[in-house]
């Protein structure tokens, strides 16, 4: 069994597709907080372009990841954000045929592959906040940008509650599967 400790925290996205940039401005955003109020240790911060070889790279061996990503669903109303969690194992629904994303692969795509070569990340938490456009640019639309403080601040909770959890049910942060 796989030793699992740590947690990354994982922005999705182009910051040259206007909206599609949200993964990352919440993970600049995080740094930044990180300095005033520090998260537990092994909290580890990285923007990714979500290829999936890069993303296996950034979440293999993490007890815990977060993911941050757009999504641009039909009737989108930007700023709404969606959680999703799963344990280690488990994976989201891949997306349907044509889905509205900027990356060539999705998320569930690199999931799958990482499952298959053993490489997967321990719990995982996805973090999709509906974009209003993915044009061409820098700067989020207002309303997904009054998104982002909220949603750091709900990342920053999720960390320090798998940290609690695990100190307190004792799982040493090498533990399997914490």
């Amino acid at each position: 069994m796989k030793r699992l400790a740590g947690t990354a925290v994982i922005g999705i996205g182009n910051e040259f597709r206007r909206d599609d940039g949200v993964g990352w401005a919440t993970v600049a955003l995080l740094r930044e907080r990180e300095a005033r109020r520090p998260l537990p240790s092994g909290t580890e911060f990285a923007q990714s372009d979500g290829d999936p070889g890069r993303l296996i790279a950034l979440w293999e061996d993490k007890a815990l990841t977060l993911v941050v990503d757009a999504c641009f669903p039909p009737a989108a109303r930007p700023g709404r954000t969606h959680r999703r969690c799963t344990d280690p194992g488990g994976m989201p629904h891949p997306a349907a045929a044509g889905r509205q994303s900027t990356h060539g692969l999705g998320l569930a795509e690199a999931l799958r592959l990482a499952d298959s070569l053993g490489r997967g990340p321990g719990r995982l938490i996805v973090y999709a906040v509906e974009g209003a456009d993915r044009s061409l640019g820098t700067g989020l639309t207002p309303a997904v940008a009054a998104a982002v403080p909220h949603l750091a601040r709900r990342i920053e909770e999720d960390v320090r509650k798998h940290d609690e959890r695990t100190r307190r049910t004792r799982l040493e942060r090498g533990s399997p599967l914490v």
